[in-house]
């Protein structure tokens, strides 16, 4: 009796091309976040998506924001109510937002999210993320 091929199933995965420009983000290197910290630009928004409770542990990159990852649906909320939640103003269509985490993971997840929801104009990851930032002796900033 012959042998039966097996059936193959095939699925097809939508990507975005690599020559869209909504497809890919800022990438800064620790000298650019460092330039960041020292002569901060309004219209540039460092934003720290991991939990409080490791910032607290570890401190932050000067004048960054603490926006965790958990808190996803940050990214529709109304401007006065993000706010009201976060304790920093929404970043408008004029405003880039550059993420970081510990590794790299969460803030590229979250710079995703940002261009899904249409958070800020431009959106920035630092894949260094904190774990570069401290082992390359860059300034914390502690919570309080």
């Amino acid at each position: 009796m012959p042998m039966r091929q097996p059936r193959r199933h095939f699925t097809t995965t939508l990507v975005r091309r690599k020559d869209d420009p909504a497809a890919t983000s800022t990438i800064y290197s620790m000298s650019d976040i460092q330039s960041l910290t020292e002569s901060p630009d309004p219209h540039r928004i460092l934003i720290d998506v991991r939990e409080p409770a490791e910032l607290k542990s570890t401190g932050k990159i000067p004048g960054s924001y603490n926006l965790p990852i958990s808190a996803s649906d940050a990214y529709f909320l109304p401007a006065e109510e993000f706010e009201e939640r976060f304790g920093f103003q929404k970043p408008g269509k004029d405003d880039e937002v550059i993420f970081y985490c510990k590794a790299g993971v969460r803030g590229r997840a979250a710079a995703q999210l940002a261009k899904q929801a249409g958070f800020g104009g431009k959106v920035g990851e630092f894949p260094g993320s904190w774990l570069e930032w401290e082992g390359k002796g860059g300034k914390v900033e502690r919570e309080t």
